[in-house]
């Protein structure tokens, strides 16, 4: 990924908050089949042994035959992002030297891809991704709401994965190649736009004053 040295972001922290804010990740991989692309929810497992991705597909999905166990994978998590109009520089009335452009945050992360087989570590792994993404629900489903055979048919028909991370690397391009003047006027525009991408923005725009 090209990010030049004021877009990088290297806090560790802050890489891991977005990829557990945006968890819809796109794994990229490659095998005799090609390059492929599949779009899977993810949680994140940190433990003394270092960080790892778990994550599931359908068995019907061959990827877990195409790719070998242990083949370099790519994981891309795409944080907000939204168009930059020239018209939100006031520079732009002094002079016309301004382009459009687009402010995003993204994470990519490097790792070796497991498929796993045993229908109780995937068990273990849909309920912590369950279990993640039901916490804000007023009545949180659980996978014993559901009928045991009914959840047993289903996790023979799942195959888990298991990314080990070898590289995390963060791009914030947040308007820091603009003046000061430039980035408060991008700030009160996106804010005046008002969609929850563009105030997600403003407001890590904001964070780098």
């Amino acid at each position: 990924m090209y990010a030049p040295n004021n877009f990088k972001q290297t806090d560790i922290r802050e890489l891991i908050a977005i990829m557990r804010e945006y968890p819809f990740a796109t794994l990229i991989t490659h095998s005799i089949s090609g390059i492929e692309a599949n779009h899977l929810p993810v949680t994140i497992v940190e433990s003394d042994g270092g960080m790892a991705i778990h994550a599931h597909i359908a068995k019907a999905n061959k990827l877990w035959q195409s790719v070998e166990q242990g083949a370099d994978v790519l994981l891309i998590f795409n944080g907000p992002n939204c168009y930059v109009s020239p018209n939100y520089y006031p520079t732009k009335k002094e002079n016309g030297r301004a382009v459009p452009t687009w402010n995003y945050v993204v994470v990519h992360v490097k790792g070796n891809i497991s498929f796993i087989h045993d229908e109780q570590w995937v068990y273990r792994m849909l309920d912590t991704l369950t279990k993640e993404h039901e916490a804000e629900q007023i009545s949180p489903w659980s996978i014993t709401d559901a009928p045991v055979e009914y959840i047993d048919k289903m996790l023979s028909a799942i195959v888990g994965i298991e990314i080990s991370i070898d590289e995390i690397e963060g791009k914030w391009k947040l308007s820091q190649n603009q003046p000061d003047v430039n980035k408060l006027g991008v700030m009160q525009r996106l804010i005046e736009n008002g969609q929850a991408q563009q105030v997600k923005i403003s407001e890590l725009i904001n964070d780098l004053q």
